[in-house]
């Protein structure tokens, strides 16, 4: 596993690209803005999604799929909504057991696929493995030490791929639970909205607090639903990247929360940004799916409220406040 092509040329590709490089792997980084293209090739920068890094000399990018599917290991770095159609145009160029390692977060919201199993309807029989876990991008390309949990149905694919993937400062923890590292990429993002409406309503850390640990409780409830391990939600993927996502600065989700608490509208926030806040379509999946599913996620459902439904932000807080009381019963959720 030497050489890797990256489908994604937003800030999480381009950092991968930046780790791979300097573990000494060969790296092809595809991105549709023909100026991502321009700009890493020529001055070794994204300046449209990663601005202010310096990327390693030999990280090569291109706008054909079909020049970066000749790789030993491909990683899907897309925006979610859009990794289904990716794969698709993707899947005639890749070699017959290429593994392919999914690195973005999300729950399709038309279908309420996994990420996992939006590519296995269209790349059926791949070698899939789920790459998750607390990352901000330019922490993680600027080299600082990050852990991540890589998840692979084949435990040796695992193994391999942990080997390939990891550095000195990029630390990959093998599992085996795809599931569960996939629901805790996708909810944290639609916790993370929802502590940035708490801070940007200034209800103080307590409150925080409080809809970080019930905002795993939901986690944990879709995860097993779907056949997904609870230890899972644990760690890296889960626990670590909730915590994370809902106290970092850099975090997008929770910057969107900060705007809508403070009484900006969606549609303004969404106008004024490049990159994508996954939990927005990430949070009517999640509603959607526990829906079908049978459980309960109030916090999720009363995101996806405010973003999809127009729903009073007071009035929503109001209800989850007003909810009984109930036996907190940790690990029975």
């Amino acid at each position: 596993m030497q050489n890797f092509g990256i489908i994604g040329g937003g800030a999480w590709g381009t950092a991968l690209a930046q780790i791979l490089r300097r573990a000494g792997r060969q790296v092809v980084l595809w991105a549709r803005e023909a100026e991502v293209v321009d700009a890493v090739n020529r001055a070794r920068e994204n300046p449209l999604f990663l601005p202010g890094v310096k990327l390693e000399a030999g990280i090569t990018a291109t706008g054909s799929l079909v020049e970066a599917s000749r790789a030993d290991v491909i990683l899907l770095v897309p925006p979610a909504q859009h990794l289904r159609e990716i794969a698709k145009t993707l899947a005639p160029h890749l070699a017959k057991n290429t593994p392919i390692v999914i690195c973005a977060k999300g729950i399709e919201e038309k279908t309420g696929a996994l990420m996992s199993e939006a590519a296995a309807a269209v790349l059926p029989g791949a070698n899939l493995a789920v790459l998750s876990g607390p990352t901000f991008a330019a922490e993680v390309a600027q080299g600082l030490p990050t852990a991540v949990t890589l998840a692979a149905a084949d435990p040796e694919l695992g193994k391999t791929l942990a080997e390939a993937l990891g550095a000195r400062g990029f630390r990959p923890y093998v599992s085996d639970d795809m599931i569960g590292a996939q629901v805790g990429g996708a909810v944290k993002n639609v916790m993370a909205i929802a502590c940035g409406i708490v801070m940007g309503k200034h209800m103080g850390d307590n409150a925080r607090a409080a809809l970080i640990t019930r905002g795993l409780a939901e986690m944990v409830r879709l995860a097993r639903a779907k056949g997904g391990k609870q230890a899972t939600l644990m760690g890296l993927s889960g626990l670590g990247d909730l915590v994370l996502t809902c106290t970092g600065p850099q975090s997008r989700n929770l910057s969107l929360g900060i705007a809508l608490g403070e009484g900006r509208k969606l549609e303004s926030i969404l106008a004024s940004r490049r990159s994508v806040a996954e939990g927005v379509s990430s949070s009517a999946a999640c509603v959607a799916l526990a829906k079908k599913l049978g459980i309960e996620m109030p916090i999720s459902a009363a995101v996806e409220a405010i973003l999809h439904q127009g729903a009073d932000v007071d009035r929503e807080i109001a209800a989850l406040l007003a909810r009984p009381f109930k036996p907190e019963a940790p690990g029975k959720t």
